[in-house]
């Protein structure tokens, strides 16, 4: 897949073209691709997503913003996974943002991207005050030859799959239901790197896995699974919060016990699926009652698996 930072002046060759912030890339949001594939297949044309970073309530309200799915890193290997050709990155800035909904049309839209066909949520707005919308994007088709057609709602059981619906989800700890709305279990992917090697001298070694999100949108201890350290999935037991017993930096790590693996794992990519929430985080007196409570932990992770095999 083909990465561009920012909207060319002009484009070098048109294109079928969709545009969010598909943070999470949720049910929603792989039956929008598989019509962004199967049109640009028909046509000819490569598959083309533009997104922001940062996300555009980042920009305008960055303290009321709500925590991040998914990196920029994870949301580009998603793109690629689901067969996309080309991603535009596009910084969402002060100058983005002044942009009148005609100005968005005719320099992006029209000129920078050549859009031939473009598929839209059902809930897309855009330009300066969000005063574009659907209406005013099938108005613009006709005057500059592009065709709109809107996404309708992807719904389980009744209710609408949205990145919202997934963010309270994993904050309520219903990790199935999180499954559900994305079709897999939520995962973060990061690289290992060196920690305080505290998990080591209590008898449990951890792999401290380096978080890019700003905010996370879950917290507590979990029952996971982690690729990334060859052939299949590993059973582990992972901590994701501010390790109230041990430092009070104030700073989220995200630390995961594989529960059969000893073995040096420093640099490698690891991928943690979050499948079961176990508890919330807890500040424990001392290390030793710390120590009990993550053999409790290791070992419910054990049933878990036990009941539920992979």
């Amino acid at each position: 897949m083909q990465v561009s930072r920012g909207v060319p002046a002009l484009a070098e060759h048109p294109a079928v073209l969709t545009i969010g912030n598909f943070d999470g890339l949720h049910l929603g949001h792989q039956r929008l691709l598989a019509l962004l594939r199967e049109k640009a297949r028909a046509l000819g044309l490569p598959a083309t997503v533009m997104t922001f970073e940062p996300h555009p309530r980042e920009f305008f309200a960055p303290a009321n913003a709500p925590a991040r799915l998914a990196s920029l890193r994870e949301k580009l290997i998603g793109l690629a996974e689901g067969g996309i050709d080309h991603a535009v990155v596009v910084r969402f800035d002060a100058r983005i943002a002044a942009l009148s909904a005609g100005e968005f049309i005719e320099r992006v839209l029209v000129r920078g991207l050549a859009t031939r066909h473009l598929y839209i949520g059902d809930d897309f707005r855009f330009g300066a005050g969000r005063r574009g919308d659907f209406a005013m994007l099938c108005e613009a088709g006709d005057q500059h030859r592009f065709r709109v057609e809107a996404m309708p709602t992807v719904a389980v059981d009744g209710e609408r799959v949205s990145s919202s619906a997934v963010r309270h989800a994993l904050a309520d700890g219903d990790m199935a239901h999180a499954a559900r709305l994305l079709g897999r279990p939520y995962s973060i992917a990061g690289r290992v790197v060196g920690g305080d090697r505290i998990g080591r001298t209590l008898g449990f070694p951890t792999a401290n896995v380096q978080l890019r999100h700003r905010r996370v949108p879950l917290t507590g201890i979990f029952t996971v699974s982690v690729e990334g350290l060859g052939g299949g999935a590993l059973p582990g037991v992972a901590s994701i919060g501010q390790r109230p017993t041990v430092t009070d930096a104030g700073r989220t790590t995200l630390e995961v016990h594989l529960l059969d693996y000893d073995a040096d794992c420093y640099g490698a990519h690891l991928r943690v699926n979050f499948l079961d929430k176990q508890r919330d985080e807890e500040k424990y007196p001392d290390l030793d009652l710390l120590k009990a409570q993550i053999a409790r932990d290791a070992e419910r992770a054990r049933v878990w698996f036990a009941r539920h095999p992979q």
